[in-house]
């Protein structure tokens, strides 16, 4: 069985609070309480036009989150520079051009390899630890264990989108996939659109999955269920 870590996306948070201005709900203190009610890690994911978490965020966050800290992003300088003064557990490289709406593929990583072994080299060697969010074409996962990176995190949505017609189907490329990453050497990631619906199967049929990030779908859930029973039900897709 796998034993994977829940990683709380709490982007949602900051877009509600965005809507209204000023500091309510606090992204902070929703950090903190997902941590007291289970979750293993926080992830924020700041874009350039700041519209959910805003750069003063990542820095607010760093001295609450005692679980894993997780920024993911598309690496450009500012984004680089701004991870590698707050040195989270983790940064998860994203290939978003600066007005997506949110993250809707994965990296090419021949195409672009040499580009993120120069990203990855610089995270390394601030002790960072480094993950790639990719689809589940095997030569793009062989091609990202050339780029340095720790790990890969599996970009979910075909599975989350085929799940209710046919979830064998759905699951079945994700299976292959992390057989390949676990064959060369990295570790397994994944996320988008996982949720109560979906995520006991993958969990259970993903070998050597170590992470889940969820955001959405947990924030969407806590509104009707509070943040400390989605939180505990989510853990317990996992177990």
């Amino acid at each position: 069985m796998n034993n994977t870590k829940l990683s709380v996306n709490i982007n949602k948070i900051a877009t509600l609070r965005n809507s209204r201005g000023g500091a309510n709900p606090s992204v902070v203190e929703a950090a903190v309480k997902a941590q007291q009610f289970g979750a293993d890690g926080i992830t924020i994911h700041p874009r350039p036009d700041e519209r959910h978490i805003r750069y003063q965020d990542v820095y607010d966050l760093k001295p609450v989150v005692d679980t894993e800290f997780n920024i993911e992003g598309y690496p450009n300088e500012k984004f680089m520079e701004i991870v590698l003064e707050v040195k989270p557990t983790q940064a998860t490289l994203v290939p978003d051009p600066p007005g997506v709406l949110t993250s809707n593929a994965g990296w090419n990583t021949i195409e672009h390899q040499a580009f993120l072994k120069g990203v990855i080299d610089r995270l390394k060697n601030a002790g960072i630890r480094t993950s790639i969010f990719i689809e589940t074409d095997e030569k793009m996962i062989r091609a990202a264990k050339e780029t340095g990176a720790d790990r890969v995190e599996l970009y979910t949505e075909s599975y989350a989108v085929s799940f209710p017609s046919d979830k064998e189907k759905a699951v079945a490329p994700f299976v292959k996939a992390a057989k390949v990453a676990h064959e060369v050497g990295l570790g397994i990631n994944a996320g988008h659109d996982l949720s109560l619906e979906n995520l006991t199967y993958f969990n259970q049929n993903i070998p050597n999955l170590l992470e889940v990030s969820i955001g959405h779908a947990l924030i969407s859930d806590a509104l009707y269920l509070g943040m400390s029973n989605a939180v505990k039900m989510y853990k317990n897709c996992l177990r």
